[in-house]
């Protein structure tokens, strides 16, 4: 298993983590690389996420060596068999354990700023990192944690030796590892993309706004073809996706609500409606018409810009099984242009003429125990000339019913929605269409 960067990993490690209930928890980073992975399980679990500062005492001339680890609050590891085995003397370890407290000192000002710790007494606490090598950074955060009070200590990382349970004995309650592969050198092997997380990086991830509110949302109904839309707009909309839903589902379905909520809490305005009456939906040739289904989302869109609430925001099309077919072929329609499409269980295959036609970057996302439907979406990747990107989600089926595999859906959509509609490359919404 390789996973494509410390967020991929974030959000997989989330999704293993969501089957358990952490009432009253509090996910706690150890900067700098486990905080782009904690912060995707703080926002997948929606509870607060908070920093423990850890330097690794490394071994002359081997850096990522650990001999040790110090950490706030005076916390001190010693890794023994290491020291021995490099022989350094004990002023060379405190020569180095010197330089690294002063390094700890700094970035524990610069992550704080003046704040306070979150308080974790009597709380669950995730003690999460990009990875465990030897464990004494892992330890000395374990052992800071319980001092500071917590009642449990769940130590959670995407990847570890298989054995790493062992060598950490009774630091934490409980481990939580996405892939313990026997053959280990080291964290970064289990990596595409392992560059060094920068401060500015840990700080925006505890600048950002705690994502377990609910945002101010504005609802309203439009008549549309095969009945009402609802549409919700949440405070200072940056853009609106439109949900193409596809056979067994509806404008009313927990699953596309619980997608469309996320991109609420992430500033996405959402429209919700059905591409086929009630008696259309029975009609098994019509839920698998693409040109049907594409045409009516292209008349849905072109009412929904001119409603006062939308006018002038950057689109996009949310497609689930027939409907992401839908939201295909209505993107390659003239004049529509989305500035991105996210396919959910989708049957791409149907708009298999329109593929190379579609310009809008466009994520599509399928269960991993979805066999039939994964080898559709790959040959659909590779008919699609424009950027785009296909996602697994490991165990999950046709309906991302399995615990935490919608969390992931819905993290996934909206990050997709965010970057391509929100964030272009030109500054301005829906400016980005380069390759990625």
């Amino acid at each position: 298993m390789q996973f494509t960067d410390r967020a991929d990993a974030g959000r997989r490690l989330a999704a293993a983590l969501a089957a358990a209930e952490f009432r009253d928890a509090v996910v706690v980073a150890l900067p700098r690389g486990g905080v782009p992975v904690a912060a995707e399980v703080a926002r997948a679990l929606r509870t607060p996420l908070d920093v423990c500062v850890i330097r690794k005492v490394g071994a002359p001339g081997q850096p990522e060596l650990a001999m040790g680890a110090v950490g706030e609050d005076g916390a001190r590891v010693v890794n023994q068999e290491i020291v021995d085995a490099v022989g350094v003397a004990a002023d060379e370890f405190a020569a180095v354990e010197a330089r690294e407290r002063a390094e700890l000192a700094r970035r524990a000002a610069a992550y704080r700023r003046g704040h306070a710790p979150l308080p974790l007494a009597g709380r669950t606490v995730l003690v999460v990192d990009d990875g465990v090598a030897t464990g004494s950074t892992a330890l000395a955060a374990c052992r800071i944690v319980r001092a500071r009070g917590a009642a449990r200590v769940v130590l959670a990382v995407p990847v570890a030796p298989h054995d790493w349970t062992a060598r950490l004995g009774g630091a934490a309650d409980e481990y939580v590892a996405v892939h313990a592969p026997s053959r280990f050198l080291a964290v970064g092997e289990f990596y595409r993309d392992f560059r060094q997380t920068t401060d500015a990086e840990v700080i925006a991830a505890l600048d950002r706004p705690a994502h377990h509110g609910s945002p101010l949302v504005t609802e309203y109904e439009l008549p549309l073809a095969a009945g009402p839309a609802a549409v919700a707009v949440p405070d200072r909309a940056a853009a609106v996706v439109l949900f193409a839903h596809g056979s067994g589902s509806n404008r009313a379905s927990p699953r596309n609500r619980r997608v469309a909520a996320e991109l609420h809490g992430n500033g996405l305005a959402t429209v919700l409606f059905d591409l086929l009456t009630p008696r259309e939906a029975d009609d098994r040739w019509k839920v698998f018409d693409p040109g049907l289904l594409g045409g009516r989302l292209v008349e849905a869109t072109h009412a929904l810009n001119h409603h006062p609430a939308l006018t002038g925001l950057p689109f996009g099309y949310f497609g689930a099984s027939t409907g992401a077919a839908a939201a295909l072929w209505a993107a390659a329609e003239p004049g529509v242009d989305p500035g991105a499409i996210v396919s959910r269980g989708g049957r791409p295959d149907l708009a298999e003429a329109r593929l190379p036609q579609v310009e809008a970057p466009t994520l599509l996302i399928v269960g991993g125990a979805d066999e039939e439907v994964v080898e559709l979406n790959r040959r659909a990747r590779a008919a699609l000339r424009c950027p785009a990107a296909l996602q697994i989600v490991p165990g999950a089926g046709h309906l991302f019913e399995e615990p935490g595999a919608l969390e992931v859906v819905a993290e996934l959509a909206a990050q997709w929605f965010v970057h391509h509609l929100t964030a272009g490359a030109d500054g301005r919404p829906g400016g980005d269409r380069g390759n990625h």
